[in-house]
């Protein structure tokens, strides 16, 4: 029996409407709309990804938004990027939206998950996006040696209610993520700082990256962003990423002028490592 959202909401709480559900293995998949906001839930209360009805194209969600942080280092063309965890595709959408050369790769463990995405969450049907079924560590495995040094980029955010994927918090898929990484690109991970899995999870990362790295809090929630720069990544020059993040700010609506001021504050033991003043 699938467990509604109406369930756990109290009668002094705004109960979204739920607009479709289903269940496979791993368990409940619903679709709700609140307002102007359809959000996609794995059996709680957790958005693991929302949409604005008005804005269909904006990233809704503040993680989402802060991850696009890595755009300050980044110029994406015609350029790989790959997407380990889809859910209802908001990056994915975003980067074919925005970057007209680019190519997405998404895997996605739940083959269902992937059906939403593109029936409730307007993620395109297109040649520049392959969306694969598949663990997320066995693709990596399987493809670190056929893709190495092949993407640009590398967004990892396959998070549900109860964490990251266990098959995901390894050192060996972390070093499958750096090998599949170009020399000078970056991998981008949703890091939750509430669970016991965060530390071990830095740990690893920041290890294969020489230390090469900055986070990035997302205020008001528990998640923190990782920017992990491969070795050939250049050292940045603040005032150049200070014009950046204004040019970006116009292009994008999102505030890329305070993701670089808190990437300089909380950052004091590794900013040296990635900026120059």
């Amino acid at each position: 029996m699938l467990a509604c959202l109406k369930t756990l909401f109290t009668s002094k709480t705004m109960i979204p409407k739920l607009i479709y559900q289903t269940e496979d293995k791993e368990g409940c998949i619903e679709v709700s709309e609140t307002k102007d906001v359809r959000s996609l839930h794995f059996g709680s209360l957790a958005q693991q990804s929302a949409m604005s009805l008005k804005n269909p194209n904006q990233l809704h969600l503040h993680y989402a938004q802060a991850m696009m942080s890595c755009l300050l280092f980044e110029d994406i063309g015609n350029d790989d990027i790959l997407l380990m965890g889809l859910g209802g595709g908001s990056l994915a959408k975003y980067m074919l939206n925005h970057f007209p050369d680019c190519r997405v790769e998404a895997v996605e463990y739940r083959a269902a998950v992937a059906e939403i995405a593109h029936d409730y969450f307007d993620l395109p049907r297109e040649h520049r996006l392959n969306v694969v079924i598949d663990d997320g560590a066995r693709y990596a495995k399987n493809r670190m040696n056929l893709q190495r040094e092949f993407y640009s980029i590398i967004m990892l955010d396959a998070f549900d209610s109860e964490g990251m994927a266990e098959a995901l918090c390894t050192l060996e898929f972390f070093g499958s993520c750096k090998a599949m990484l170009k020399k000078d690109g970056i991998l981008v991970v949703d890091l939750w700082n509430s669970y016991t899995q965060f530390k071990q999870l830095f740990a690893w990362a920041g290890g294969l990256f020489e230390a090469k790295l900055l986070l990035l809090p997302v205020h008001g929630m528990v998640n923190v962003i990782g920017l992990f720069f491969h070795e050939d990544t250049p050292i940045y020059s603040q005032k150049e990423l200070q014009k950046r993040a204004i040019q970006l700010e116009k292009i994008h609506r999102l505030p890329f002028k305070k993701f670089l001021k808190d990437l300089i504050a909380y950052n004091p033991n590794f900013i040296d490592n990635v900026m120059c003043k």
